[in-house]
């Protein structure tokens, strides 16, 4: 029987609808403030002048690039939202493997974790060695010398 946190972890969705909700409006809200912010300056600048010159194509060119950065930051939560659900499933295999001593690779697999997310903290803790190092070293000199 796993212990309930794990298999929290394992189960989890990520982030709760409330929690994507407040990241999303956040991410969005800052971004229309922003525009907002430009558009009532080109307002006031207007205004100022009585020179309406060039407001409307400013007006449609800001709309385009508040519309850009909204689907941008919308694409990005998206990201976001699908790396917290990995990382808590990887916690929770983690978990596993130091409490039960249990082939995560395998089980990982099975939940359907990408094949190249697995062992990426055994990787990261080999890292490079200092032969590495100093064969990048040599071959970074040795194409400059050369290319």
């Amino acid at each position: 029987m796993l212990t309930p946190e794990i298999e929290n972890l394992l189960n989890s969705p990520g982030y709760t609808p409330a929690q994507q909700s407040a990241i999303e409006q956040q991410g969005m809200g800052a971004a229309r403030t922003a525009y907002d912010a430009l558009q009532e300056s080109a307002a006031n600048r207007v205004a100022t002048t009585n020179n309406a010159a060039g407001y409307n194509a400013l007006e449609s060119e800001l709309g385009q690039e508040e519309a850009q950065t909204l689907a941008n930051q919308a694409q990005s939560d998206q990201i976001d939202f699908a790396n917290e659900q990995i990382s808590q499933q990887m916690a929770g295999l983690n978990a596993l493997e130091n409490t039960y001593n249990i082939n995560t690779n395998l089980l990982g697999k099975a939940m359907g974790v990408p094949s190249q997310l697995l062992n990426v903290q055994e990787q990261a803790s080999k890292g490079p060695g200092v032969g590495t190092f100093l064969g990048d070293i040599g071959g970074i000199a040795a194409s400059s010398l050369f290319g």
